[in-house]
């Protein structure tokens, strides 16, 4: 019995949330990349999601966090199938999906997460040979902000348990924008950077595991 039950939990997915990536130690001003988009496989009629995508945050204290963040993601609740380029942030707590942008498996999405001097966040995608406005939000954030790069995948917990695959991805080009005003420069290792792993360690979450190409402009990720 005791060997059945582990086969069991590596067929699925824990109910919750799997976070796989890197976030900054310091603050920045933005950041921008290329991540592809693959098919998973989400449930219809759920909470299931996953998402590939850039973020700004600051955790504002007494449990607040205020953030935007951009990339792509499907969903359970929403044209559930679909891969759909989305924005999120703490001004509205809501998701906006943008499918005047489609996507499919297979493609490679652009995009760029920044604040200029006023401390207005933007969200942009490289779209038809150029940039393209996605939201601008005046988070309490400030001019300049904590940087993650993760995918995120969450399993509906009041559902039965299940296995959400992940084909692996590939999220490259990850670039840095500093606080002075200076040119962009590559995400790389003498970046402060936190990933909740030990030096050398593969980071595995749920059933998912992601590899570093380069430290950490460059990375994979999916199932194990």
């Amino acid at each position: 019995m005791k060997l059945l039950a582990v086969a069991l939990v590596g067929l699925t997915t824990p109910g919750g949330y799997h976070h796989l990536g890197a976030g900054t130690s310091g603050e920045w001003s933005g950041v921008s990349g290329r991540i592809s988009v693959v098919d998973v496989a989400v449930r219809p009629n759920t909470y299931d999601f996953v998402a590939s995508r850039f973020m700004a945050k600051r955790d504002m204290g007494g449990g607040r966090i205020s953030w935007l963040e951009v990339g792509w993601a499907e969903t359970g609740w929403s044209n559930p199938g679909k891969q759909r380029v989305y924005t999120f942030n703490t001004n509205t707590n809501a998701w906006q999906f943008y499918d005047q942008y489609p996507i499919k498996p297979g493609d490679k999405v652009w995009v760029d997460l920044h604040t200029d001097a006023d401390g207005v966040w933007q969200a942009w995608l490289f779209w038809n040979n150029k940039w393209v406005l996605l939201t601008k939000e005046k988070l309490p954030v400030g001019s300049s902000a904590n940087i993650e790069q993760y995918v995120e995948v969450h399993a509906d917990p009041k559902k039965p348990a299940v296995r959400i695959d992940v084909p692996k991805l590939t999220v490259d080009n990850v670039q840095l924008k500093p606080t002075d005003g200076g040119p962009a420069r590559y995400w790389r290792e003498d970046v402060g950077t936190l990933t909740g792993t030990a030096p050398g360690q593969r980071m595995s979450r749920g059933g998912l595991c992601l590899d570093w190409v380069t430290r950490y402009d460059t990375w994979t990720a999916g199932d194990c």
